[in-house]
């Protein structure tokens, strides 16, 4: 055997293809060679932006003597668990059932090469003991011998683990409809961890949760909106947003915010845009625009692929230091700056402060607001900002000298589409046209770059479309074409939509149980099927699969959508009644189940929608659905129940209730007024 990782696609994989290790993709060649030898796989699951994998990496993976060990019992495989979120979720599950642990990454599995089930899990293992584990090579030579002299005992456990994991993935027969009540509980357990000082909820490490906080949003209760609002503030001025650049870190090391694990994922982003751009529009606070914006700003200078596409993540690591790319030393910016501007930045960012990295380094995080500095200075509020944007400006420019983190230069459909609906509600929300066609635009190269022969792929790398597309990819296309609809009249988003919602419901919903699986029908078989109601990094695919078919169920009438929503709703009661502060993105579901959304479904004449701009812009201030379509022929009309005639009509709904139709702009704007 040979180390095979050099043609593959991943970033993450080409980063181990000179490792001595002979590792190996997961496809039918690898699996075969270990059937064939009777060896025991050594699956090892990470992503490029991830640290502990390059630690691993480095310590062991590059170690002639380790991977020696490595290649003489195992056949060893590596796996990137982005393109295979199917292998990830499965041995998560199974890594947490065999250690009573949660898990991460690395995430480092020993399989029973015939039934492909774990009999040992674990994370990270360092090269010599420390941190209460075993060195790396003593644990694989003590695998490889317990696996050789306990084969029936491997057998029996992998029946049990096979049993628990069905177990996980079963949901209850004819389960009732959750009560709304399921929600108020959620929120208030969430209100129970909610931090009243730094915002967010728990302490370290501390995530953004931004299915939390977008369910926190829309209560309606006005102390759970003001702790969301509380949160967003919080987490702009800490050091998990990147003050000179713009664009958020995965997470923070602590409960301040201050201090991130540096890797940028494009999905947190993609979450956080419209969660900022929503709390502008509700709050009036400019400063949660000014945040969407620069999130957007970073997405487009650092993320957009040239051909189209935006990349999926930016390294921890920089010469093989994390955060190195992104800290300070004082003197370092004190001599870039003048002495003016440099009082006033280090006073805002913290430079005044105690180092707060590794005790010898800053990192730049809001310390004291720039009007309170302005204060202590006595200069004007302008005059502050004037030298604070000169700051920016030349410590960018120095950092853009820095050797820079890694890229993972993969395009993943489902971020991609992630992307697409929160540019579209962005736009919506704060009326930035820009952001319109920069959804358009990601839609339009999901379906060019990352369909092949009608079906869609959940990766582009290279200009090549690779992976049968997972649940997660199709139900955010979905949602991403629906919520175009809301700032494009075009009516290929709705044919689009529906051509995906019939895929959906075709190859990847349990309808005898309810709620949809994340592989397709047609998928390589693996242990077990998996599925879920739970958030985890990103919202759960069920959640955003029945979103967007409550949506699309309103407006075609189409029953089958909704009957698909009831089904996956009751398979999830269970879930929601034991964890319900875990499924916020379900629960947002729920409550428009229960209190049936408000939407404006507009025909609008042929010549043009400026007449009823006004009306759109109210229906977006307030939070209505806005669904924009061009009047159509009564054959080809995909709304029978929203016909469009003449010089526009429009239909104000709760649910598929309307009032009767609207001809004239003006009278629209009046009855927005009181609707709702």
């Amino acid at each position: 055997m040979h180390n095979r990782l050099a043609q593959s696609a991943s970033p993450y994989l080409r980063q181990h293809a000179d490792n001595p290790v002979y590792w190996q993709p997961w496809d039918e060649a690898a699996l075969a060679q270990a059937r064939a030898r009777d060896l025991p796989i050594l699956l090892s699951i990470g992503y490029s932006a991830c640290h502990w994998c390059h630690v691993m990496a480095h310590e062991s993976f590059e170690d002639e003597t380790t991977a020696a060990l490595m290649n003489a019992h195992f056949v060893n495989i590596k796996v990137d668990r982005e393109e295979r979120p199917d292998l990830d979720r499965i041995y998560q599950l199974a890594h947490q059932a065999l250690t009573e642990r949660g898990g991460g990454w690395p995430l480092t599995v020993f399989l029973s090469p015939h039934d492909l089930l774990p009999f040992f899990a674990g994370t990270y293992f360092p090269k010599t003991p420390r941190y209460g584990m075993p060195a790396f090579a003593d644990l694989l030579q003590r695998v490889a011998d317990w696996f050789a002299a306990n084969r029936d005992q491997a057998a029996s456990q992998s029946a049990q683990l096979r049993v628990f994991l069905q177990r996980q993935y079963a949901v209850p027969p004819h389960a009732a409809m959750p009560s709304a009540e399921v929600i108020t509980a959620a929120e208030q357990a969430l209100m129970r961890r909610f931090d009243p000082h730094w915002g967010g909820f728990g302490g370290a490490p501390k995530f953004p949760h931004t299915g939390d906080l977008e369910l926190l949003l829309a209560s309606d209760q006005p102390s759970h909106r003001a702790a969301a609002l509380h949160s967003l503030t919080r987490m702009a001025e800490g050091g998990i947003h990147d003050q000179l650049a713009g664009g958020f870190s995965r997470y923070s090391v602590d409960a301040r915010w201050e201090i991130p694990h540096f890797e940028k994922m494009l999905y947190d982003n993609a979450l956080l845009l419209p969660l900022y751009a929503k709390a502008a529009a509700l709050s009036g606070e400019s400063h949660y625009r000014v945040t969407a914006e620069v999130i957007a700003n970073w997405l487009e200078a650092e993320m957009r692929a040239p051909e189209g596409g935006y990349y999926a993540a930016l390294d921890a690591d920089s010469e093989g230091e994390e955060g190195r790319f992104y800290v300070w030393h004082c003197d370092q910016v004190r001599s870039a700056l003048s002495h003016d501007t440099y009082a006033v930045a280090a006073a805002h960012w913290g430079l005044d402060a105690p180092a707060n990295f590794e005790g010898e380094h800053w990192h730049l995080r809001v310390a004291r607001p720039l009007a309170e500095v302005a204060d202590a200075l006595a200069i004007r509020i302008d005059l502050a900002q004037q030298r604070l944007d000169e700051a920016r400006a030349v410590l960018l420019a120095i950092r853009q000298t820095r050797i820079r983190p890694g890229l993972d230069d993969k395009r993943l459909s489902a971020w991609n589409a992630m992307l697409a609906v929160g540019y579209a509600r962005s736009a919506a929300w704060l009326d930035c046209p820009q952001w319109t066609q920069r959804a358009r635009a990601i839609v339009a190269f999901i379906h060019d770059k990352a369909m092949l022969d009608g079906r869609l792929h959940t990766s582009v790398q290279g200009g090549v479309a690779q992976f049968s597309a997972y649940l997660d990819d199709h139900a955010w296309l979905l949602l991403a074409h629906l919520e175009l609809l809301s700032v494009d009249p075009d009516p290929t988003h709705l044919h689009r939509a529906i051509a995906l919602a019939d895929t959906l419901l075709a190859r990847f919903e349990d309808r005898a149980n309810g709620g949809f699986f994340f592989t397709a029908d047609d998928h390589e078989a693996l242990p077990v099927r998996p599925r879920g109601f739970i958030d985890d990094a990103t919202p759960a695919g069920a959640a955003i699969a029945a979103q967007a078919l409550l949506r699309l169920a309103w407006l075609t009438a189409e029953p089958r959508y909704l009957d698909a929503v009831e089904r996956c709703l009751c398979a999830a009661s269970d879930a929601l009644a034991t964890m319900p502060a875990a499924a916020a993105s379900l629960l947002l579901v729920l409550r428009h189940w229960h209190a049936p959304a408000s939407q404006l479904v507009l025909r609008l004449p042929r010549d043009g929608s400026h007449a009823w701009q006004p009306a759109i812009a109210a229906a977006h201030r307030r939070g209505i659905t806005v669904i924009q379509l061009p009047v159509a022929s009564a054959v080809d009309d995909p709304l029978p129940m929203h016909p469009g005639t003449g010089d526009g009509i429009a239909y104000l709904c709760t649910g598929s209730e309307c009032l009767p139709a609207i001809t004239d702009p003006e009278q629209l704007l009046r009855e927005l007024q009181s609707f709702g």
